[in-house]
C-alpha cells in the first residue's frame, strides 16, 4: 500500500471523528458537509505534498547521475 493511501485512510478517520463530534454538538448537517469537503481538499493537497517523490536539482552533490551510453 502506498504512503499516499495510508495518509488518506488516516485523514478519513480524522474527518469522520470530527464530523461525529460536530454532530454530537448539534452543528447543522449542511455545515458538517461543508467542513468535510474542505477537509478532504486539504487532505489531498497535503497528502500529495508530503508523499510525492522529491526531484533533485543538478547542483545537488548527493544526486545520482544517470549515464546514457550510445
Amino acid at each position: 500500500m502506498s504512503n499516499l493511501m495510508l495518509y488518506m485512510i488516516g485523514f478519513v478517520f480524522l474527518i469522520g471523528g470530527l464530523a461525529w463530534g460536530a454532530s454530537l454538538l448539534g452543528v447543522p448537517p449542511t455545515w458538517i458537509g461543508v467542513g468535510c469537503i474542505v477537509l478532504v481538499g486539504l487532505a489531498i493537497i497535503s497528502g500529495v505534498n508530503n508523499t510525492r517523490y522529491r526531484e533533485t536539482s543538478p547542483s545537488d552533490p548527493n544526486a545520482k547521475r544517470v549515464v546514457v551510453e550510445d
